[in-house]
C-alpha cells in the first residue's frame, strides 16, 4: 500500500491561444490505506485527475507521488496501480478465471502463485461458482465483481475506480457500494474513486474531493461537507435534494431577509439577527429536511406557495416558491399538503447557511 500526493497538479490541452486549463492546480494528500471519493459534475475534470494518477494521461505541471515516488515520468505498470473501468474492459473470449489469471500471467508469475491469488480473490467477491464462464454468461454486477478481482489478483498500492457502477441498475449499484466497501474493509488498499452520483460519495467515501471545472472546492469528510460546505457549488450538489439557497439581502436590523429575484421579494424571520454585515446581499441556504411546515396558522418565518407534491412513500418532497425563487421541504408522509397551498415554514439558528453573494463562498 501507499499514499497519494497531488502538488499543483495541473493539466492544459493544446498551446498557445488555443491552450484550455481543464485542472488548475489540485493539491490533496491521500493517507496510506485511505479510501477518497472525487465527486462532481461531468466535465469537472475528475476522470482527467484520475487518468493523470495513473499514467493515462500527460500532466501538464506539479508533481504525482505515489509512495516514495515522484512517477510523472513512469509508465502505468510501472506505478504500483491497479483501475477498475466503467465499461468492465473484459475479454470477451476469455473465462472468468482467465481474465482474472491474464495480467500475472503477462508479468511471468509462477502457475501456482497465479492460481492462489485467483482463488483468493474468487473467494473474497463470491465469484468461486463462475469462475469457468465467459463474461456474457453474467450479469452485470457479475462482471463488474471479475473487473474488481483482477485488480485484486494484482496485489497493488493504489486501487482506481473510474465511475465502475454507472452501468448498473439502481439496484445493483446499491449491492455493489457494499461490496465496495467489503473489499476495502478487508484489503486496507489505497482507493481512489470517481463518481459523478453524489450518494455513492456520502456512502463510500472517508473523505471527498469534490469538483467544479477543474478546481477542488472542498476536500472533506462526508459528514464535515454536508455540514459546513464551503461553497454554494458544494451545497448545491452534495445532498439529494440538495440545499435550498435564495439570493437576497439583510435587512436593516439584521433580524429578516429579503429574498429577491425576477421582480419578486418576500420576507423571511430568521430565527436569530445578523447585526454585522445589516443590509448586505447574502445567499441563505438552508436542507430542506431542516425547513418545517406551519400548517396549522401559527407564526411562522416565511411563506411559501406550494408548487408540486412529490410522494415517496415513507416522506414527502414538497416544492414551494419563495421571493421569485424555488426551495424544497423535505417532510413526513403524513404531512396534508396539497398543490397550489401557501403554507408557512420555519428553521432553526443552527440550521442557516451564509454564502457571501459574489464568491459565493462560505461565510
Amino acid at each position: 500500500m501507499a499514499a497519494i500526493h497531488l502538488k499543483q497538479v495541473r493539466k492544459t490541452y493544446g498551446r498557445g491561444a488555443k491552450a484550455v486549463d481543464v485542472i488548475h492546480g489540485i493539491d490533496a494528500d491521500i493517507a496510506d490505506g485511505e479510501f477518497i471519493v472525487m465527486v462532481g459534475p461531468s466535465g469537472c475534470g475528475k476522470s482527467t485527475l484520475l487518468r493523470m494518477v495513473a499514467g493515462l494521461e500527460e500532466i501538464s505541471d506539479g508533481q504525482i507521488v505515489i509512495g516514495d515516488r515522484v512517477v510523472n515520468e513512469l509508465e502505468p505498470k510501472e506505478r504500483d496501480i491497479a483501475m477498475v473501468f466503467q465499461n468492465y474492459a473484459l475479454y470477451p473470449h476469455m473465462t472468468v478465471y482467465e481474465n482474472m489469471a491474464y495480467g500475472l500471467k503477462i508479468a511471468g508469475l509462477a502457475k501456482g502463485e497465479i492460481d492462489e491469488r485467483v482463488q483468493r480473490a474468487a473467494v473474497i467477491l463470491e465469484l468461486g461458482a463462475l469462475l469457468e464462464r465467459t463474461p456474457r454468461q453474467l450479469s452485470g454486477g457479475q462482471r463488474q465483481r471479475v473487473a474488481m478481482g483482477r485488480a485484486i489478483v494484482r496485489k497493488p498500492a493504489v486501487f482506481l475506480f473510474d465511475e465502475p457502477l454507472s452501468n448498473l441498475d439502481a439496484k445493483l449499484r446499491v449491492q455493489m457500494r457494499l461490496e465496495i466497501q467489503k473489499l476495502h474493509a478487508s484489503l486496507r488498499t489505497t482507493s481512489l474513486y470517481v463518481t459523478h452520483d453524489q450518494v455513492e460519495a456520502m456512502t463510500l467515501g472517508q473523505r471527498m474531493i469534490v469538483m467544479n471545472k477543474g478546481v477542488a472546492e472542498q476536500i472533506g469528510t462526508p459528514a464535515e461537507v454536508y455540514a459546513r460546505p464551503a461553497t454554494t457549488f458544494v451545497a448545491g450538489f452534495i445532498g439529494s435534494p440538495p440545499m435550498n439557497l435564495l439570493q437576497g439581502r439583510l435587512s436593516a436590523d439584521g433580524a429578516a431577509f429579503e429574498a429577491e429575484k425576477n421582480g419578486e421579494r418576500a420576507a423571511i424571520r430568521l430565527p436569530q439577527a445578523v447585526g454585522a454585515a445589516a443590509g448586505q446581499e447574502r445567499i441563505l441556504g438552508v436542507r430542506p429536511e431542516h425547513l418545517l411546515p406551519v400548517l396549522d396558522g401559527s407564526a411562522s418565518q416565511l411563506e411559501l406557495e406550494v408548487e408540486l407534491v412529490e410522494a415517496l412513500g415513507a416522506e414527502l418532497l414538497v416544492h414551494a416558491r419563495c421571493g421569485g425563487q424555488s426551495l424544497v421541504l423535505r417532510c413526513p408522509a403524513n404531512v396534508q399538503v396539497a398543490t397550489g397551498q401557501r403554507i408557512g415554514a420555519s428553521f432553526g439558528a443552527g440550521d442557516v447557511h451564509w454564502f457571501d453573494a459574489k464568491t459565493t463562498r462560505r461565510l
